[in-house]
């Protein structure tokens, strides 16, 4: 292992590509404590301010709730509009004909991308401001002045666009995959804070019990929960259901051309984190709504659900399940076109055995997709609820257990997966020995 990285860095294309990256990651961290003008950042940090949600709002978007920079909200806006323009795609027909023109519609969608980026941008930080103003965290000069909120919104909709502009010049110049890094780079900034509350609260005597100390036995279960989670990502990343493909044969003169056998790789996870994103994303809303009636009628059934729904809540639990398996098989189901991918192997002369070509291979492919749909929707789910579980039972915050499970340990996995990947084809390029030496590759998330 230790002589694959010294061979990373007798490749200068390689190393420069990782020296660019590496320079790109730290200008955005350094950006990310640039405050914004006018607002009062001890009195937001000694508050409790969006609680769990801010927390979370920072694991996957690189930005952060808790203090108002310029990079305040983080590359969350180019996500989202990247997403709502996926989907478009498949249910707008001029946007579907654009996709198939080659590059120069995908130029086309990808300039819409930016566009819409800039209005989600202006959105959420419209939002963000009233709720500074709401909280008095802006000092009372600059509070009535419409040209400082002009000067805010500018200010948060250029940090998301500069760090777009970042995610893109990785791409070009560095070893790719620059937005994914970008968040990877902000959820394992945070991990520091995680170990030194874990060693701030650690207390190895035999009477510590209860309260906030992390005894023994606790910390054990974390190191150990930890691996076997992260064991367990990466398990289900890389699983996949491997559909034998037969080439047809094809006699050109006296040779014979084709007849080899292949493999079409369907990955179980294919919808990745985002069933999470969204369904933590909607269980806001009703948790939010439930506590403003609990707090207005004071009494009734609405406490109760103020509490169900709740962080660590019984119906919160049940319902972030369901929808976890809800948008597991809608993104599956808009993603994967098993009568687009049954015509494009009918085109290439290639059959699954057994199968004719055509109306029965797209049966057949949208009912194991299915199936394996149910297995990384379920491993979906359990990872999702595992923060919370254990953040209740161990009564430890949510910036600790969240590195048990979760949308950020997703994110983290899968991005230095990828980033495993490019390095390893690169070195193997070259001649150099992967990851692995001689035994085998890694086999990356879409191989």
């Amino acid at each position: 292992m230790l002589k694959t990285f010294l061979n990373i860095f007798k490749v200068p294309e390689l190393r420069n590509k990782l020296l660019f990256t590496m320079g790109m990651l730290g200008i955005y961290r350094l950006g990310f404590y640039v405050p914004i003008p006018g607002v009062d950042q001890e009195a937001m940090g000694q508050s409790a301010g969006l609680g769990d949600f801010g927390q979370y709002f920072a694991m996957f978007t690189g930005g952060d709730l808790g203090q108002s920079t310029i990079f305040g909200l983080g590359i969350m806006p180019y996500i989202s509009a990247s997403i709502i323009f996926q989907l478009l795609v498949t249910v707008v027909p001029s946007l579907e004909k654009l996709s198939k023109e080659g590059e120069a519609g995908r130029k086309k969608i990808t300039e819409y991308t930016r566009y819409s980026t800039v209005l989600l941008c202006l959105i959420q930080g419209t939002i963000w401001m009233r709720y500074l103003h709401a909280n008095q965290f802006v000092y009372a000069d600059f509070s009535g002045s419409i040209f400082y909120w002009i000067m805010c919104l500018l200010a948060l909709t250029s940090g998301t666009i500069f760090l777009m502009w970042l995610g893109e010049q990785v791409d070009k110049y560095g070893i790719g995959n620059g937005v994914s890094l970008i968040i990877m780079a902000g959820i394992i900034a945070q991990m520091p804070q995680a170990v030194m509350y874990v060693y701030d609260n650690a207390d190895f005597t035999v009477t510590s019990i209860g309260g906030d100390a992390l005894g023994p036995s606790k910390i054990l279960f974390l190191v150990v929960a930890f691996v076997g989670v992260v064991a367990g990502s990466i398990l289900i990343t890389q699983g996949q259901r491997r559909i034998p493909i037969q080439q047809a044969k094809q006699t050109r003169g006296r040779r014979v051309y084709g007849g080899q056998r292949q493999y079409l790789p369907l990955r179980v996870n294919h919808g990745g984190v985002m069933p999470i994103i969204f369904a933590s994303s909607l269980l806001i809303f009703p948790s939010v709504l439930f506590q403003q009636l609990a707090a207005g009628f004071r009494g009734g059934p609405w406490n109760f659900l103020a509490n169900a729904f709740g962080t660590g809540g019984f119906l919160y639990v049940l319902t972030y399940v369901g929808m976890v398996f809800f948008f597991a098989y809608f993104w599956t189901t808009v993603q994967f076109q098993p009568k687009e991918m049954a015509n494009n192997l009918r085109d290439y002369g290639s059959f699954i055995p057994g199968l004719r070509p055509g109306k029965r291979t797209a049966d057949y492919l949208e009912k194991v997709m299915g199936r394996i749909t149910y297995v990384g929707a379920a491993f979906l789910a359990l990872i999702a609820i595992i923060p919370t579980i254990i953040g209740e039972w161990l009564q430890i915050p949510f910036f600790v257990s969240a590195f048990l499970g979760g949308t950020g340990l997703l994110i983290v996995v899968s991005v230095a997966l990828d980033v495993v990947q490019r390095i390893e084809a690169s070195l193997i390029m070259r001649n150099y020995e992967g990851f692995l030496g001689g035994e085998g590759q890694i086999r990356g998330r879409m191989s």
